[in-house]
Formats: structure tokens, C-alpha cells, sequence
């Protein structure tokens, strides 16, 4: 499934060709529609004019107007909508361009697909451009069966302190959270959700954009920001 959604998101940076827009920039433009989508889908809490439902229903200069809103507002959120789009702009210089991303990202049913997905999506994106620049992209993304398995050994529990020194996009702390879960029945008591959403999960990541994918992760799977 990811690698279908990888190469489709990949398609989309050809619409983008004519907005003059590095391949950077288009991915980091594309991370907060896809994460704005996602929150939709999953129900998360995103001030009152900043959702998904809010872009998709504008056109024109119109949404230009609202995109740029919605970027300015959460970036100035004092909590962690304010950390995933911390100094966030709108890059696009033709409301075309990102309607049509847009429309492109609304056609594709995420609720399908589970979370930690946007990471190994983002991490395709990463290597894609490594190929077609061929060279490297800097990073190394360990493999998901990979995260698995130490997790499996690890045994991650409440009551823990979790923490990747390198965590990427997130996805051994994101591995852990759902074993976790996994370990309780699919259900957390009260307690247990505060412990795990405050109190257990934290990283450290270099690069900026791969840091703001992991928190997107985390918040999305109910995590507050501890990288």
C-alpha cells in the first residue's frame, strides 16, 4: 500500500514544475496538507478555520488567502500545532498549483492506511530524490520489519521511559506506542493514556524536516511532542 502511495505522491511533484518550487520545498509543502488530511480523518483538534474541511471548500485567490491563514495561525499555536509548523509559509505562487495537490491528496482515502505510514511514505519520497539526484539524501531510514522486531525483543511497557537518540520519522517510538497498546487489548484506562501521551516517549533528530514528520506521527497517534 505505501509503496502505491509513494509513487503517486511522487507524481505529484510534476504538477508542481511550473510553481518554480525545489524538490525541498514541495515536499515540506506537502507535509502539511498531507498531515492537515490526515488530522481530518483521524478526528484530531485543529482550531476552528485551519482544517482540511476549511482548504478543500476554497478556490482562486480565495484559498491562497485561507492556505496562508492557516499556516500563519498554526504556527503561532502555542502548543504543538505550533512546533509541526513552526516558521510554515505558503510557497506556491498560483492558486492552480495548489489545488491541484489538493484535490490530488483529497482523492486518496488515508483513513485506510495505518499512521506511521506518512513516515515510510516520506522516507520513499527521500530516497526517490537520492535516485534521480544520484547521490545520497544524508539519511538512513531503518526498515520497518526491522523497527518490529527489536521492538518485539525490547518489550516496551507503561511505566517506561522510551527514548531514540536518532528518531527519524519516528517510527521506533511509534513501534513501541502501538505494542504497547497492542499489549493492553486495543485499550488504554485513563491513566495509561496520560502516562503514554506525557511521560514516556522522547528523541532527539538533527535535520528539521524530519523532526516535524515525527511529531506529525506522534501527535497524530495522540503523543505530545518530546523531540
Amino acid at each position: 500500500m505505501n509503496t502505491n502511495i509513494g509513487q503517486k505522491i511522487w507524481h505529484f511533484c510534476h504538477t508542481l514544475r511550473d510553481e518554480g518550487m525545489s524538490y525541498g520545498n514541495y515536499i515540506e509543502q506537502l507535509t502539511y496538507l498531507l498531515f492537515l488530511k490526515m488530522a481530518d480523518e483521524k478526528g484530531a483538534d485543529i482550531p476552528k478555520g485551519c482544517s482540511w474541511a476549511d482548504l478543500i471548500k476554497e478556490s482562486g485567490d480565495d484559498l491562497m488567502k485561507r492556505y496562508d491563514k492557516v499556516l500563519d495561525e498554526l504556527s503561532r499555536s502555542k502548543d504543538v500545532l505550533g512546533d509541526i509548523f513552526a516558521n510554515a509559509k505558503n510557497l506556491f505562487r498560483k492558486p492552480v498549483g495548489l489545488k491541484k495537490i489538493i484535490d490530488m491528496i483529497n482523492e486518496i482515502d488515508w483513513a485506510s492506511i495505518p499512521v506511521d505510514q506518512l513516515g515510510t511514505i516520506y522516507e520513499d519520497l527521500l530516497q526517490r530524490y537520492a535516485e534521480e539526484k544520484k547521490g545520497g539524501a544524508g539519511q538512513y531510514f531503518t526498515p520497518r520489519p526491522l523497527i518490529k522486531a527489536m521492538v518485539q525483543v525490547m518489550k516496551p511497557e507503561i511505566g517506561m521511559e522510551i527514548h531514540d537518540p536518532a528518531t527519524g520519522t519516528g517510527g521506533f517510538l511509534i513501534s513501541a506506542f502501538e505494542h504497547i497498546v497492542e499489549q493492553k487489548g486495543g485499550k488504554l484506562d485513563p491513566d495509561d493514556e496520560i502516562t503514554l501521551r506525557d511521560d514516556t516517549f522522547s528523541g532527539s533528530e538533527l535535520v528539521l524536516d524530519t523532526r516535524r514528520l515525527c511529531v506529525m506521527n506522534l501527535f497524530l497517534h495522540g503523543v505530545h511532542d518530546g523531540i
